[in-house]
């Protein structure tokens, strides 16, 4: 991992602005420097006249070092200062809320500029802070249990707007714990999961530069295996992803059975889970060190009956599979209840018996909605989607909530 430079004042004088949400997004029409990856770096200061070393000064600079400002980039020749000062710029967005859990876990409302905000959230647990990055500005899928989702969509995030979140995510996170007298050179950040606000894998062009920063050694360092992109199952992505990037990956399951699946997770209708299952076997591919996290959503008499669970066991078997139960997290008008603990506890056993490896998600930051599937920031929606969940989802291609406890 690498370390941050505390000490140097660059880091925190010129964000000033941005912590008391008074700086957006620039409106300059310069490069932005979160967007680009290693090689993408040295292809631009290449463009710019400059030799290929400079991209690696800068990435230490920006990503180790923490600056934002090519002034304070002193072992940069003063032209070439000029030069990024003229045609580039690093850019973040504002902090239009700030908010921590009784918990610990901390939500931060980001401002993109152009009327839209997101949310970030980060999860401290032991030695291990883990943050949760948005990708698209609301959700271009519909899963019914989900806030985001019905917030609607309006655009995929820049690699700049993916980047920039887990940047100032831990700048604001340094300067907490320097406020407090913590002189750390670690990290807060040591895991990042892209299961904020949008489908990862619908917006893949932006994603993978995003997740090459994410793991590059001269930027965040972070392992392959804390790096966890979480698809809804966008079967195709699934394999261009595989083949770009090797990181973890995660699949919001949350049903055992086609039927059941089409109506909580609808891109389902599209790719099933004949096709869904074959793409995470393509994606281990024999090797032992992967597995994947499915994602189960737990809904009272929806999805957590026995039935489920022997149904869940058996398209898992033999699988590298781990499962994370996640407790729902209620918001106004879900039209879902969460699964009792009882219900949850011998859901968990059955599967376990079953032999397979699962978890039951600790619901984390509940309090400041920050927990699973209540992240909805601000969008100016063009979907319109809102308008279809002015009725319970359930009935709408003739299936009957009632039917899935039985």
């Amino acid at each position: 991992m690498p370390q941050s430079d505390t000490s140097s004042t660059h880091i925190l004088k010129p964000m000033s602005a941005v912590v008391e949400g008074k700086a957006g997004w620039s409106k300059s029409g310069k490069t932005n420097l979160f967007s680009l990856n290693r090689q993408a770096l040295e292809q631009y200061v290449v463009s710019l006249g400059e030799k290929p070393y400079r991209a690696r000064q800068l990435l230490q600079w920006i990503y180790h070092k923490g600056a934002i400002d090519f002034e304070a980039m002193s072992d940069l020749s003063r032209s070439t200062r000029q030069t990024l000062s003229e045609h580039a710029a690093i850019e973040l967005p504002a902090v239009e809320f700030d908010s921590t859990a009784s918990d610990g876990t901390r939500k931060w409302l980001f401002g993109l500029g152009d009327g839209n905000s997101i949310e970030t959230v980060y999860i401290p647990e032991g030695n291990r802070g883990t943050l949760c990055v948005s990708s698209q500005v609301g959700c271009a899928l519909d899963c019914s249990f989900c806030a985001t989702a019905r917030q609607g969509f309006n655009r995929n995030l820049t690699t700049g707007e993916i980047i920039a979140q887990v940047w100032l995510a831990r700048h604001l996170l340094l300067k907490h714990r320097l406020s407090e007298g913590v002189d750390s050179k670690s990290s807060p950040i040591t895991n990042v999961v892209m299961m904020g606000m949008g489908e990862p894998l619908l917006n893949l062009t932006c994603l993978i530069p995003a997740l090459d920063l994410m793991m590059d050694d001269l930027s965040f360092g972070l392992s392959k295996r804390k790096v966890t992109v979480s698809t809804s199952g966008v079967v195709p992505a699934i394999d261009k992803m595989t083949a770009a990037v090797d990181c973890s990956l995660a699949v919001s399951l949350h049903a055992p059975t086609d039927t059941l699946r089409n109506e909580l997770v609808p891109l389902n209708r599209k790719y099933p889970l004949r096709e869904l299952m074959a793409a995470c076997r393509r994606y281990v591919d024999g090797d032992r060190k992967k597995h994947v996290f499915f994602e189960y959503v737990m809904l009272a008499g929806v999805n957590d009956q026995p039935k489920h669970a022997r149904q869940l066991v058996s398209l898992l078997d033999g699988f590298p599979a781990k499962v994370n139960l996640i407790p729902f997290n209620p918001f106004p008008g879900a039209g879902y209840e969460r699964s009792g603990k009882a219900a949850i506890a011998r859901f968990h056993q059955m599967l376990t018996a079953g032999g397979l490896l699962t978890l039951t998600r600790a619901t984390r930051g509940d309090d400041i909605d920050a927990a699973c599937g209540q992240l909805a920031g601000d969008i100016d929606d063009r979907s319109r989607r809102q308008n279809k969940f002015s009725a319970p989802r359930f009935g709408e291609s003739g299936f009957d909530k009632s039917e899935a406890s039985t």
